[in-house]
C-alpha cells in the first residue's frame, strides 16, 4: 500500500479539483508533490481528525498550534500557496459539533468525493478528535463587547508575558504598524512613528493627551518627553500598565503621564486637547462602534484633534455575511472585528467629527510584521520558555499570514485624522495641514 502522504496528496487533489501546490510529508516517512515546493509536514495523523471534525481554517490552525503540523521551506511561500483554497474553507463561527455535521455532510452527500472521504477517515484514526489547544481563547461567555468580555478578551492577547512582547516587538515595545523608510530599522520605523502621530496631533507644551489602548506606554512617554504635554494612557491590560508605569517612572515623568487599567468607555476627565487611539479600534466591534466614536468626541474638547490608527479590511459584496476569521478569534484578537475604511470615516462623522485626513499605511504594516517574525524566528527557543510552544507557533502564523495580507491588499491599515470643530465651526487647522507642523 502506498504511503500516507501520496494517498493524501491524491485525495486532496481529488477534493479541490486541482492538484496540490506543496509538498507533503506525513508521520510514516512517505513524501508526495511537486519538487522543490515547500512541505507541509504532517508530524501525527491527529492533525487529520482535526480538520475531519472541523473543516477548514480552525481545524487546521488547532493542528498547527498543536505541532501536529509544520513547515520545511518558506512559510511565507507555502501560505501563498494555500491560501486560495484552504483558508477560503473557513467556518461559520458556531459549535463544534455543528460544524463538524456540516462538513462530513456535505462530504457524504457529494459522489465525487465520498470515496476520498472513506479513505480520509481510515487515515486519520481512531475518533473522537483530541482537545484544542489550550492556547485557544476561553470564557467568553455572554454578549459581545460587554465591558467583562472585552476585558476577558484583551487579557487573552496581551497577558501572556511582557518579556514575550519585548522579544518580538524590540525595545520600542510599540505594538503597531510602524512608518519606514528604505533602508530603515524597526527601532528607527517605530521612532517616526510616535512622532508622526504627535505631529498630526499638533501637540504643544502644556496640552492634555488622551492615549487609549496605550499599550506599554511608549506613545505616552514619547509625546511627554519630547512635545511637553501631560498624558492619560488607559488599557485593559494589568500587564502593559505595570511595564508601562515602570518605565515612567524610570525616565522621571510620573508627574506628566498617568497610565490607568480602564475602559475607554469610564474614562471621567475629559475634555482632552488631543486624542489618539492606536490598535485599540480593532477590539471595538461592529455593534459598539458608534458609541466609541461618541464617547471620544465628548471626550475632545472643541478644536481638538483625534489620531484613529486601524487595520481595515476590504468591504464584501453582502456586509451583513462578514464572519470573523476562525483562527484570529480563536487564537490571537478573541472578538476582534475588522471594518471597511468607510465605515469607519462614516461613524466618526456621525459622532460629530469631522475627518479631515487619511493616511494609507499598508505596506509599512507589512515591512513591521516580517521584521516582527524575524525576531520570533531568532529568539524562537527563548520565546517557547517564555510562553509555550503553542503560543509561539500561534504568533509566527498570525503574523507571517497578516504580512501576506497586507501585501496581497485583503488587509490594510489607516491613521485617520479628525477634529471636532468649534460651535461656529473652526477646525484650528492650518491651511495646509499635511506639512504636520502644528
Amino acid at each position: 500500500m502506498a504511503g500516507a502522504a501520496p494517498r493524501l496528496h491524491a485525495l486532496a487533489g481529488r477534493v479541490l479539483g486541482t492538484p496540490l501546490p506543496v509538498r507533503l510529508r506525513a508521520w510514516d516517512g512517505s513524501e508526495a508533490g511537486p519538487p522543490g515546493a515547500p512541505a507541509l509536514v504532517i508530524r501525527h495523523r491527529r492533525a487529520l481528525r482535526r480538520l475531519l471534525w472541523r473543516p477548514g481554517e480552525l481545524g487546521l490552525a488547532r493542528a498547527w498550534v498543536a505541532g501536529e503540523i509544520d513547515v520545511d521551506g518558506d512559510l511565507y511561500a507555502l501560505l501563498d500557496l494555500i491560501a486560495g483554497f484552504l483558508w477560503e474553507s473557513g467556518d461559520s463561527g458556531d459549535s463544534d459539533e455543528g460544524a463538524s455535521r456540516r462538513g462530513l455532510l456535505a462530504l457524504a452527500r457529494d459522489p465525487a468525493v465520498r470515496a476520498a472521504a472513506r479513505e480520509l477517515v481510515a487515515l486519520a484514526g481512531p475518533w473522537p478528535p483530541p482537545p484544542p489547544p489550550p492556547e485557544e481563547a476561553r470564557g467568553r461567555g455572554g454578549l459581545r463587547h460587554t465591558r467583562r468580555r472585552d476585558r476577558v478578551a484583551v487579557s487573552h492577547h496581551y497577558d501572556v508575558g511582557n518579556d514575550f512582547y519585548a522579544l518580538v516587538l524590540g525595545p520600542s515595545m510599540v505594538y503597531s504598524c510602524a512608518y519606514w523608510e528604505p533602508g530603515g530599522t524597526l527601532e528607527g520605523a517605530q521612532r517616526a512613528k510616535l512622532d508622526l502621530i504627535c505631529r498630526k496631533l499638533g501637540l504643544r507644551p502644556g496640552m492634555r493627551l488622551l492615549d487609549v489602548g496605550c499599550g506599554w506606554g511608549s506613545l505616552a512617554l514619547h509625546a511627554a518627553r519630547a512635545y511637553g504635554v501631560d498624558v492619560v494612557g488607559v488599557t485593559l491590560s494589568r500587564e502593559q500598565a505595570g511595564h508601562a508605569r515602570k518605565r515612567i517612572a524610570e525616565e522621571g515623568l510620573t508627574d506628566r503621564v498617568e497610565i490607568r487599567v480602564q475602559d475607554y468607555r469610564e474614562i471621567p476627565d475629559g475634555p482632552y486637547d488631543a486624542i489618539a487611539s492606536v490598535g485599540m479600534a480593532e477590539h471595538v466591534g461592529a455593534e459598539r462602534y458608534r458609541e466609541y466614536a461618541e464617547v471620544l468626541h465628548r471626550l475632545l474638547r472643541p478644536g481638538g484633534r483625534l489620531l484613529n490608527h486601524q487595520i481595515a479590511r476590504r468591504p464584501v459584496a453582502d456586509e451583513a455575511a462578514y464572519a470573523v476569521d476562525d483562527f484570529i478569534d480563536a487564537y490571537v484578537f478573541p472578538d476582534g472585528e475588522l471594518a471597511p475604511l468607510g465605515r469607519t470615516v462614516a461613524l466618526l462623522e456621525e459622532a460629530g467629527l469631522e475627518v479631515r485626513d487619511v493616511d494609507v499605511l499598508r505596506e509599512h504594516y507589512a515591512l513591521t510584521l516580517r521584521a516582527w517574525v524575524r525576531n520570533l524566528e531568532r529568539g524562537w527557543a527563548d520565546a517557547v520558555r517564555l510562553v509555550s510552544p503553542g503560543r509561539a507557533r500561534v504568533w509566527r502564523l498570525y503574523m507571517a499570514a497578516s504580512a501576506l495580507a497586507f501585501e496581497h491588499n485583503r488587509i490594510g491599515v489607516n491613521q485617520v485624522l479628525a477634529v471636532r470643530t468649534t460651535p461656529d465651526g473652526e477646525s484650528r487647522l492650518p491651511l495646509r495641514p499635511r506639512l504636520w507642523g502644528g
